[in-house]
């Protein structure tokens, strides 16, 4: 991953330790900003964009969103999607 662009210094922050997690082997297949389309009864609702997804060493995938401030209620609604169409608990990653 070259030069990544994020839209807060938050995510750039996590980033950055993921990246070093990745290197220490703690995590791997780090990836970012990953779409996945949220369908209900074959129609595409909406897309969720994850910030950040990865692997943990037991093969579990970690989808993670970071949040400097509040919770919209757009993503409160998108998480609870997540769960519901791909059996996802997207993580929230506070940062200040």
């Amino acid at each position: 991953m070259g030069n990544q662009h994020f839209p807060s210094r938050a995510e750039a922050n996590r980033y950055g330790e993921l990246v070093m997690m990745e290197k220490a082997g703690h995590i791997k297949n780090l990836m970012s900003q990953v779409r996945y389309p949220l369908v209900v009864n074959g129609e595409v609702i909406t897309h969720y964009v994850a910030d950040f997804v990865y692997e943990k060493p037991d093969g579990s995938t970690v989808v993670e969103d970071v949040k400097g401030g509040i919770i919209s209620d757009t993503f409160k609604i998108k998480r609870k999607l997540m769960k519901a169409c791909f059996g996802v608990d997207v993580q929230i990653v506070k940062k200040g």
